[in-house]
């Protein structure tokens, strides 16, 4: 078995990824670190891959695509796959491979980018995601690289080519839904608030509450992970409160499938007790008890108009930035009632 790049890494006491910018000769490596791992990969019999070095005039024919985080956990929502199934179904007419990139840190994430960007293994990369700071974004800007945004950028949205949905006006408008049926008292329920979605789709939901005269409390907004453990946490949080919210927005519906779970292990129950909307309409969303009302954000329409947005920079450098809308639409169901008036004593 031939010696590794992580291995040469090692005994020359640097990154992986420093290695892959010696072999790429990289400008912002010094002589000295040059030196050093150039002698660690002679006397290991570390020879690069010629043929990937060569690619750098030619296409590769391949798209990388970066998943938010590792993929054991960002798979278990069933976003991802649909929003793959969307970019494979292009890249698949157009005669592209695509290439998986994952990580358990920013670090790892931004080392693995680095490496594929160096060695030439791809033609251009697809974000599945937009956070605050993010290094990955920033280090494609530098390298002149061609990307393709799923979501809005934090910044410089009009130099960066993305596909995104209007996420205020989808959570505003999933937001009246409740407030016209009657609810006063209502919840968030969200990712990180480094991620762009979580964010806008809480402008949403603040801007109805505003418009409708009603408080958006601190207590009321919880932040969490979009997983099922993610909602069954926040369950626990808002219940505890001296008075939990009688409608929940939740910016994901598999959060939403643990916070139903997590309601019928309290005794409480959907619609009856508490009223539910939510976002993205993944299959589960249709077969869950009950079937949630929730924003249809056309997920495998993001992931092909983003492979075909990032197939046409690659063919063409010069390529203006686009900034793709992808409509949304709500899907009504029963997770919704209308909320009693309070009877007057």
């Amino acid at each position: 078995m031939g010696v590794t790049i992580k291995e040469v890494a090692k005994a020359a006491g640097v990154a992986p990824s420093t290695v892959s910018r010696v072999i790429a000769d990289h400008p912002r490596i010094s002589p000295a670190t040059k030196k050093r791992v150039k002698k660690a990969m002679k006397e290991m019999g570390y020879h690069p891959n010629a043929n990937a070095r060569n690619l750098a005039n030619r296409s590769t024919q391949s798209l990388g695509v970066v998943m938010p985080s590792s993929a054991d956990k960002a798979l278990q929502n069933p976003f991802f796959p649909e929003v793959l199934r969307g970019i494979s179904a292009v890249a698949h007419e157009m005669d592209y491979s695509i290439l998986l990139c994952t990580g358990e840190t920013d670090e790892q994430m931004l080392e693995a980018v680095e490496r594929m960007v160096y060695s030439n293994r791809t033609d251009g990369i697809i974000l599945l995601y937009s956070q605050v700071n993010d290094p990955i974004m920033a280090f494609l800007i530098e390298q002149n690289f061609p990307f393709v945004v799923v979501g809005k950028p934090s910044e410089r949205v009009d130099e960066i080519t993305h596909v995104d949905n209007d996420n205020v006006r989808a959570g505003k408008e999933i937001t009246n839904h409740l407030i016209e049926i009657g609810h006063e008292c209502i919840a968030f329920i969200g990712g990180s608030t480094d991620r762009i979605v979580t964010i806008d789709r809480m402008k949403g939901y603040e801007s109805a509450l505003e418009e409708a005269g009603l408080p958006y409390l601190d207590e009321y907004r919880i932040h969490t992970e979009f997983l099922k453990s993610g909602g069954r946490q926040a369950v626990h949080e808002l219940f505890s409160l001296p008075q939990p919210p009688t409608g929940l927005v939740i910016a994901d519906d598999l959060m939403s499938i643990g916070v139903v779970n997590m309601l019928e292990e309290l005794g409480m129950h959907v619609p009856e007790d508490i009223s539910i909307v939510s976002f993205n309409n993944v299959y589960l969303s249709e077969i869950t008890r009950p079937p949630l009302t929730t924003v249809d954000i056309h997920i495998h329409g993001l992931g092909s108009q983003a492979a075909k947005c990032l197939i046409e920079k690659v063919k063409n450098k010069e390529e203006p930035a686009k900034r793709i809308i992808v409509p949304f639409d709500i899907k009504y169901r029963s997770s919704t009632q209308e909320k009693e008036a309070p009877t007057e004593v």
